[in-house]
C-alpha cells in the first residue's frame, strides 16, 4: 500500500487487528482439549466465512464508487461482489477439516481475482497489504486444519 494515503498506518493497524481471530483460533484449535477443538474450529469456519464475504462487499463498494467506469467492469465488479459469499456458505456447512481448506482457497481466489479487478478500479496500491493478509489467514485456516 502507498504511505501516501493519509490512513495508510491506521488501515495497517485494523488489517492487522482482524488477523488477530485467525491466529488465534489456529492457535486454539491445536491447544484445546479435544472436546473443545470442535468450538474452535467452527469459531475459525464463521471468522473464515465472514472475511470471504467481506472481500466480496468491496467490489460492490467499488462498482458503487465509479457509476462511469466501463458496463464490463462494472458488471465484474457487481457479479464477484456475490460471488465470494456463495464460496464461504459451504465452508461453513463442511466438517471443519474441509471447511477450512474450502476457505482457504475461497480467500487465495479472492486475492488473485482482486488482482485482476482492482487496477481497473483504481486501487492496486493496496494489493500489497491484502496479499500480508490473504497469506496469514490463509495459512491460518490451514493450520487450523491440520490440527482436526
Amino acid at each position: 500500500m502507498h504511505t501516501a494515503h493519509p490512513h495508510a498506518p491506521l488501515i495497517q493497524r485494523l488489517g492487522n487487528a482482524g488477523l488477530a481471530p485467525f491466529v488465534l483460533l489456529a492457535a486454539t484449535v491445536w491447544l484445546v482439549d479435544a472436546d473443545l477443538q470442535p468450538w474452535a474450529a467452527m469459531a475459525m469456519a464463521a471468522y473464515a466465512a465472514l472475511i470471504v464475504s467481506y472481500l466480496g462487499g468491496i467490489h460492490w463498494g467499488l462498482a458503487w464508487k465509479q457509476p462511469d467506469a466501463c458496463a464490463d467492469q462494472q458488471r465484474a465488479h457487481l457479479l464477484w461482489g456475490v460471488a465470494p459469499s456463495l464460496l464461504a456458505w459451504p465452508g461453513v456447512l463442511m466438517p471443519p477439516h474441509a471447511g477450512l481448506v474450502w476457505l482457504a482457497l475461497a480467500l487465495v481466489l479472492c486475492y488473485l481475482v482482486d488482482r485482476r479487478l482492482y487496477p481497473s478500479a483504481g486501487v492496486s496500491a493496496w494489493l500489497t497489504l491484502r496479499f500480508r493478509l490473504t497469506a496469514v489467514a490463509t495459512l491460518s485456516c490451514l493450520i487450523a486444519a491440520g490440527a482436526l
